[in-house]
């Protein structure tokens, strides 16, 4: 959430910012419905202060006939105040909602696109695996493996469900605690948070109300996240963290659910776009600069980039464009892992930073140098996503007798060098 006040000195950059990431929004419907809103307040303010000065009147009034004229028109103030509140309070829901929908500002080097077909290769790393026959994909791997068994998960759980068994268990656990080494070694604090979260933290962080559709909803009205982050940021609502603690660095975990809205047809078989996963975040939160915020964005793509590299996943990182970009996102880039059963790279990780669109909704503070309050800047960044994650690996690791080699920063934790063919 961006402050009015900035809104209304930069509607111009506000409309821009709009148009760059390809939403429907006006701001001149915004200031109208302010201005609206700031006519009823003073009207409710100075009423309440009549009503008020009437009150007192009423108390001092000796004379009986006086204090009857005195309630009588009291009593008539507060019937038209009450009217006015009304229109104020109908009035404040919709600008609330209004405000909720305004975008935050691109950076200037995020590229101009409608879709994330648009977005910009900044940098590739590592060798595309070259094979002496015709690789597999990971669902024909995984089976043949006995790693998954995507049948009986259908049958439990339904569309995108599966079931991960041996070596892709172990896998998985292994994954987590390699990356969970690597980031506390960095001065993260791990965190495991919960999934199922109020509405007012996906308010807060960004995800509502825009992203209604792709989240589940319990019969309680509260929401099953996408995301570490949402609980992780919502962990610090309401709080003034001393300065000195920043940078504030989290690496934290979590189930995850969405439901895909949208995609049906799209990775209907395998792993890569499942109902239910896990994730592993960075979540980082830092003094209000946009300096520190960018230095911090290569940061946390930079941990990222590192484990893959650990792991010898070629990979990319392409910079968002406006298109791309949701609607607190000010940069982001991705990072896509080189599937080779589809010859292309396919998303993994997101890096992003947000200024104080998130901690100005959900009130995280700081005070500077100078005893100032300010709202915090925040940050994020997929650490590893599971099993979204073990296709590359798989994949690019397959032999020509069908098994699997292990990446060796995992061999001690997986207990073995390689996965065989079961089937």
């Amino acid at each position: 959430m961006l402050d009015i006040k900035f809104i209304r000195e930069n509607k111009e950059l506000i409309a821009l910012a709009a148009a760059k990431k390809h939403l429907k929004f006006s701001v001149d419907d915004l200031l109208a419905l302010d201005d609206k809103r700031r006519a009823l307040l003073s009207i409710v303010e100075e009423k309440r202060a009549e009503q008020n000065k009437q009150s007192v009147q009423m108390s001092h009034a000796m004379d009986g006939d006086r204090r009857k004229a005195l309630a009588v028109e009291l009593r008539m103030r507060k019937s038209g105040l009450e009217e006015e509140e009304q229109k104020l309070k109908e009035v404040m829901q919709k600008w609330q909602a209004l405000m909720l929908t305004v975008p935050n500002i691109p950076d200037i080097s995020v590229p101009d696109g409608a879709s994330d077909k648009e977005n910009k290769e900044i940098r590739v790393w590592g060798t595309k695996p070259e094979f002496s026959f015709t690789p597999k994909n990971h669902l024909d791997l995984m089976e043949e493996t006995e790693m998954a068994d995507f049948v009986r998960g259908g049958e439990v759980a339904g569309f995108r469900g599966y079931f991960l068994k041996n070596e892709g268990v172990l896998l998985s656990f292994a994954l987590w605690q390699f990356v969970l080494a690597h980031f506390t070694k960095k001065g993260f604090a791990p965190l495991m948070v919960p999934s199922l979260v109020k509405r007012n933290t996906l308010l807060g962080t960004g995800y509502l109300p825009q992203g209604e559709e792709d989240l589940y909803k319990t019969q309680d009205s509260d929401y099953l996240a996408g995301t570490a982050e949402v609980a992780t940021m919502a962990y610090f609502a309401d709080t003034v963290i001393p300065k000195e603690e920043f940078p504030k660095k989290m690496i934290a975990f979590s189930p995850c659910f969405r439901r895909e809205a949208g995609s049906y047809g799209r990775d209907a078989k395998g792993i890569f776009r499942v109902h239910e996963f896990f994730k592993l975040e960075q979540v980082v939160l830092c003094e209000a600069s946009h300096e520190v915020s960018v230095r911090l964005h290569e940061e946390l793509t930079t941990n990222a980039e590192e484990l893959l590299q650990a792991l010898g996943l070629p990979y990319r990182v392409v910079i968002n464009c406006g298109g791309d970009l949701g609607l607190g996102q000010v940069k982001k880039y991705d990072i896509e892992c080189f599937v080779p059963s589809e010859g292309k790279y396919r998303e993994t990780h997101s890096s992003s930073y947000f200024h104080d669109f998130q901690t100005r909704r959900l009130n995280i503070r700081y005070k500077d140098a100078e005893g100032k309050t300010r709202f915090a800047h925040s940050l994020n960044n997929t650490a590893l996503a599971t099993p979204r994650i073990l296709i590359s690996l798989i994949e690019n690791n397959q032999q020509a007798d069908g098994s699997i080699a292990i990446p060796e920063v995992l061999r001690a934790l997986v207990g073995t060098a390689r996965i065989l063919p079961r089937k």
